[in-house]
């Protein structure tokens, strides 16, 4: 069943919103440039951070509305932005049909973030296989066998759980529903994978924010959000048994364990999933997001400052990608990018 419950005002507010960083009392430029992005709320964290150092050290400004990846692979189509980022690769097709190229911008986790009273964040257990139970329906209580069989010595409550999933076009939920898909012979026949499926059970929030901020409401409640989103709202969340069957914490070091295993030198335009990634301190819920830009930019000025934010990410930017628990891509990675770029985009 799907409904949608009111967030408080102020939550309501902020996860609408445009996140603008404006430059920092009288720095200016009279070359200052702003520039607009739109999409992924699993990157809005970082991008945030990148966004406020950037103008400090720049001048220039950024603009990045935080509305999903639907919302930002659809805005990037229409032209509207300098850059959109999603969760959700495109495909080869897709790419030329709109003349888009596609990078990878940073790496990081989601997790199972719930709201259980007297389990503390990491204390309780999942697997794959009931995670797909619990957004399937087919386990509604938090005292099921299958949970406290994971849970020995765990107290958990006789109650129902409460299911909160995105309500909008999202490459969180793209990438959560590939790894149920891949974990779950059930969940991959009733729903499979995408940006949005029709959800058996549960309540819809829009973007990582409407999703933890349902989960800090709701008692006994569970959802999946990006992992600095669990931490910034002090929410429960999961560790998870992963490909390799090794019971893992979410944080940088098992997100990085899951990067290591693609070679990003044989993707096309960087499209992989790195759920349910092999490896025996992976993370099984890693994922990217991918910034995607015109091949031929509308304004050319706005293209290279757009570039050139990114590149101060991977620089300037690492540890703040590090204090929120994202994993920086990697030195080579970012030299493969910047021949993407000089290959594919014009500025």
């Amino acid at each position: 069943m799907q409904q949608e419950l009111r967030l408080n005002t102020h939550t309501h507010h902020l996860g609408r919103c445009a996140l603008a960083i404006a430059l920092a009392c009288g720095i200016g430029s009279a070359h200052a440039t702003d520039i607009t992005g739109a999409g992924s709320s699993f990157v809005y964290p970082i991008l945030s951070k990148w966004a406020a150092s950037f103008a400090t050290q720049s001048g220039h400004r950024v603009n990045y509305q935080s509305i999903g990846s639907g919302g930002g692979i659809a805005q990037i189509k229409a032209g509207t932005v300098d850059f959109g980022a999603t969760d959700m690769p495109l495909d080869k097709a897709d790419l030329e049909q709109h003349g888009l190229a596609q990078f990878p911008d940073v790496i990081g986790g989601i997790v199972p973030a719930c709201n259980v009273a007297g389990v503390a964040p990491g204390q309780l257990v999942l697997s794959g296989s009931v995670l797909a139970d619990i957004f399937l329906g087919r386990i509604g209580e938090w005292s099921d066998p299958a949970i406290a069989a994971l849970n020995p010595g765990l107290t958990l409550p006789s109650a129902r759980i409460t299911v909160v999933h995105r309500s909008d076009g999202s490459g969180t939920s793209f990438n959560f529903t590939t790894y149920l898909s891949l974990v779950s012979p059930q969940w991959k026949t009733a729903v499979g994978s995408g940006s949005t499926v029709q959800w058996p059970v549960g309540i819809g929030g829009k973007g990582n924010e409407g999703v933890a901020a349902y989960v800090k409401q709701l008692p006994n409640s569970i959802g999946y959000v990006e992992y600095a989103y669990a931490v910034q709202n002090q929410l429960g969340y999961a560790r998870m048994r992963n490909a390799a069957g090794t019971l893992v914490e979410p944080g940088r070091d098992s997100f990085q364990a899951a990067a290591a295993s693609v070679d990003w030198a044989k993707t096309e335009n960087f499209a992989v999933s790195l759920a349910n990634a092999p490896g025996a301190t992976a993370w099984p819920i890693t994922a990217t997001s991918w910034v995607l830009m015109r091949r031929q930019p509308q304004d050319a000025t706005h293209a290279a400052v757009a570039l050139d934010f990114f590149r101060h990410g991977w620089t300037a930017g690492k540890s703040a990608a590090i204090a929120l628990d994202y994993v920086p891509l990697p030195d080579t990675l970012v030299q493969q990018i910047e021949a993407y770029w000089h290959m594919h985009i014009k500025s």
